[in-house]
């Protein structure tokens, strides 16, 4: 488990960028496609789980397989994830503090998070927000 809260050395290197995209995620690289993600699953009753992420992230980069199969196994959620290299102002709005922080969102609105690469965190809170409330 853990985060990394500050970048601040740049880098092109190949080697150090994770490639986010794969089963159900759908990466954010633009407002637009925020915006756009987030109103489909509103109008389909579906929670959203948003993985605020870098690419030079070691965390981010060791629970992205893991994001990847939770994505697969659990279609009834709409998995996200944005760069947040790519859409500070985005992070800044959402208050992103460390990475990666993962936010469960109903209606447009945050219903819980996951700060840090804790994996078995997240894959409850997934589990909780899919089983049926009794």
């Amino acid at each position: 488990m853990g985060n990394c809260l500050e970048h601040v050395v740049e880098s092109n290197s190949e080697e150090e960028k994770t490639n986010f995209s794969g089963g159900n995620v759908n990466v954010i690289t633009n407002n637009e496609s925020w915006n756009e993600k987030i109103a489909e699953a509103n109008e389909a009753g579906k929670i959203v789980v948003a993985n605020f992420s870098a690419s030079w992230c070691g965390p981010c980069r060791q629970i992205t397989p893991l994001y990847t199969e939770l994505s697969e196994k659990y279609p009834q959620l709409v998995f996200l994830t944005i760069d947040v290299d790519e859409l500070a102002e985005l992070c800044s709005t959402w208050d992103v503090r460390g990475t990666p922080t993962f936010f469960f969102l109903k209606n447009g609105q945050q219903v819980d998070k996951v700060v840090g690469a804790n994996k078995i965190a997240l894959e409850k809170k997934i589990i909780a927000f899919i089983e049926p409330k009794s």
